[in-house]
């Protein structure tokens, strides 16, 4: 083994916690927190070009996300098995679970890519599309769609290679890719009078980018693992372990964009400045939660490396301290949404009707509520990293589904445009409230565990 690869097991097994935690959680957190901009700086250009336009994305975000989904579903479902392998030094089985997962989900992909473009105007309807937004949809949507392979194949191999430690390689690969795109998009958007279309071809040419850094370090053979198609193996034993973790991760993917189009549906009846606002807000708070996301694959392996090899110390220490970061995080982040609520969405929304005021408030009051995103959101990772998908999914699931479907479908028709506002945030209240009971379930559990052994 490479010495740089014996360094990566070193910082999973025996490095300083703090060290080994900001080692890999703060490179992943900061490529996560600049991939985010994918979406914030769509936003940000597009909403030059009107509210239909606006809303048009905003009606297409289920759909990417469905295809993120996918990638997480093999890639962080393989991620979890494959940083228990390691724990236990089954190197030759790590390499069958990481080839399956990467040529798995690209399989996967590209069916539903297909059936995503043949039935992309029905989605999109479904998906609370207006009459208005429905054409800038349709022509966002067909570019990304047809591309989107490419960014199946770097959710899937960031989460591959975050499970081995290499942190800082997929950071990378994913700011190279949302830099370009930052650049690309007032250049193709404006400058080349694209429209939304330059907003679709900026993405998917910044997404090929990020292909290119993430293939050539499989081609370099930098990994611990190796990706062969000759080591696939669909066996009931490696695909029960990667979905057994995925499929939760990927029901959260959709969940998230059901719940998108909830609200959009919820919001068509106010127009398609409602529609464009809520879209917006999602997406700002987007940032903050896929930071946190990012640091917190920073902690998985850890913890999934510590359980695999029974070092419960460790697995307690990265607990605490993953709890504690991601806490003070959301916390300022948090406050910066609620104290900066007026000048974040002024330059987004135009001041026409009480739009502005109306995201505002929504801003704000889930500003508040992310305040908590960290405490549900390591303990949603910690039962994923043990293995427990069963755990897993009922704590993804709580703040966008088994919490917010029944909100979001009452709550409006009681308290009006209100309702949809503060649906999320009540949600996350109750999501907080589930892991606490779920929380102190698992350390009785764990203490047991360690008594044994």
């Amino acid at each position: 083994m490479l010495q740089e690869q014996q360094e990566r097991i070193a910082l999973l097994s025996k490095a300083p916690m703090t060290k080994a935690l900001l080692s890999l959680g703060i490179p992943t957190m900061i490529g996560m927190l600049i991939n985010a901009l994918y979406n914030l700086v769509d936003a940000y250009f597009v909403s030059g070009l009107g509210e239909s336009q606006l809303g048009a994305i905003s009606v297409i975000f289920p759909l990417s996300q469905l295809m993120v989904g996918i990638g997480l579903l093999f890639g962080n479902g393989a991620a979890s098995y494959l940083s228990r392998l390691l724990g236990r030094h089954e190197f030759k089985m790590a390499d069958q679970v990481c080839s399956t997962a990467l040529y798995g989900s690209l399989l996967v992909g590209a069916v539903v890519t297909v059936i995503s473009l043949m039935f992309l105007k029905t989605f999109l309807l479904w998906l609370g599309a207006s009459v208005s937004i429905l054409p800038y949809a349709l022509a966002y949507g067909e570019i990304y769609l047809a591309a989107s392979v490419f960014n199946l194949f770097n959710v899937t191999m960031n989460n591959l290679m975050a499970s081995e430690g290499a942190a800082k390689k997929a950071m990378t690969a994913l700011v190279c890719g949302a830099l370009l795109n930052i650049v690309l998009d007032p250049v193709l958007i404006y400058g080349m009078a694209w429209g939304i279309v330059g907003a679709a071809v900026a993405t998917v040419i910044s997404q090929m980018v990020s292909t290119l850094i993430y293939w050539s370090y499989i081609r370099q053979k930098k990994s611990i693992f190796h990706f062969r198609c000759k080591d696939c193996r669909f066996t009931i034993e490696i695909l029960a372990e990667i979905f057994k973790i995925g499929i939760p991760t990927l029901i959260f993917q959709l969940l998230t964009g059901i719940t998108i189009a909830f609200i959009n549906r919820k919001a068509e009846v106010y127009g398609d400045g409602v529609i464009a606002v809520m879209g917006t807000v999602v997406r700002i708070m987007t940032i903050g939660s896929l930071s946190v996301f990012g640091f917190i694959k920073g902690f998985q392996p850890i913890a999934g490396y510590s359980y695999g090899a029974r070092d419960w110390g460790r697995l307690y220490q990265a607990l605490r301290l993953a709890l504690i970061y991601s806490t003070i995080f959301c916390v300022i982040f948090g406050g910066c949404m609620v104290v900066l609520a007026q000048p974040i969405i002024a330059q987004f929304i135009a001041d026409s009707g009480g739009i502005r005021l109306l995201g505002q408030k929504a801003l704000i009051a889930n500003g508040f509520s992310f305040m908590l995103f960290g405490f549900y959101t390591v303990y949603a990772a910690l039962f994923l990293a043990l293995g427990k998908g069963k755990e897993g999914f009922v704590l993804s699931a709580c703040q966008k589904g088994i919490c917010f479907m029944p909100i979001i479908l009452t709550l409006p028709n009681i308290w009006g445009i209100n309702g949809i506002l503060y649906a999320q945030p009540i949600a996350d209240l109750f999501a907080a409230i589930v892991t606490l009971v779920m929380a102190l379930r698992l350390h009785c559990e764990l203490r047991v565990k360690q008594h044994e052994q």
